[in-house]
């Protein structure tokens, strides 16, 4: 089994990669979708986080109210501690039962973990390698202007409240460019697979 964590800067299309490596054979976990996952109705996070910020931060339906929720915790560091002190267990015990079901099912297995603030929060030691899907930042800030509507200065303020696109490539093990056309990242893409296969081949022959 090869553990890659994946992540890139705002506006990459690292979404576009994570598809590309799932149709060669990866297994891919979204760590936006466990925490959903775990946030759910009744879910041992979702009682923490009623518990701790009350029933004000919940919708009709009783789900979180995350525009509600992060108001709160982005204005408050202590907040946030009580907020991240509930989900990220959560989510990490989802991610490891998901991992061992997979390697259960095919010991082989490639497994990609979708971080976006990998880096940010510390999980790189996590992983057995690192792969950045790379744009410049002059193209992130171009995207986000098209794809959100944003001004140029809204882009920036996005851009400047993440870690540096240029200090995630000096601390990642694979570079994914992502600055072309779409077929000449899926060309970029058939050698890191190829890469990925040999490295798994070499972890479990060690």
């Amino acid at each position: 089994m090869l553990n890659v964590g994946l992540t890139g800067g705002i506006a990459c299309g690292k979404t576009t990669v994570a598809e590309m490596l799932v149709a060669r054979g990866a297994h891919l976990i979204d760590f936006d979708a466990l925490a959903h996952e775990v946030e759910a109705p009744d879910r041992p996070a979702w009682r923490g986080i009623v518990s701790a910020f009350g029933e004000d931060v919940l919708n009709a339906d009783r789900t979180i109210d995350r525009l509600k929720l992060g108001a709160i915790v982005f204005q408050d560091k202590a907040k946030l501690q009580t907020l991240n002190g509930i989900v990220h267990p959560a989510v990490f015990d989802a991610w490891r039962r998901r991992m061992d079901a997979i390697v259960r099912d095919d010991p082989r297995a490639i497994i990609l973990s979708d971080v976006p603030l990998l880096f940010e929060v510390g999980m790189a030691p996590l992983f057995d390698l690192v792969a950045l899907v790379y744009i410049s930042p002059a193209e992130q800030a171009d995207r986000l202007m098209k794809r959100n509507g944003f001004t140029a200065e809204e882009a920036r303020a996005r851009l400047a409240a993440q870690m540096s696109i240029d200090e995630k490539v000096r601390r990642a093990d694979v570079v994914i460019d992502n600055q072309g056309t779409v077929e000449e990242t899926r060309r970029g893409i058939a050698a890191v697979w190829a890469d990925f296969v040999r490295r798994e081949e070499a972890k479990r022959m060690s």
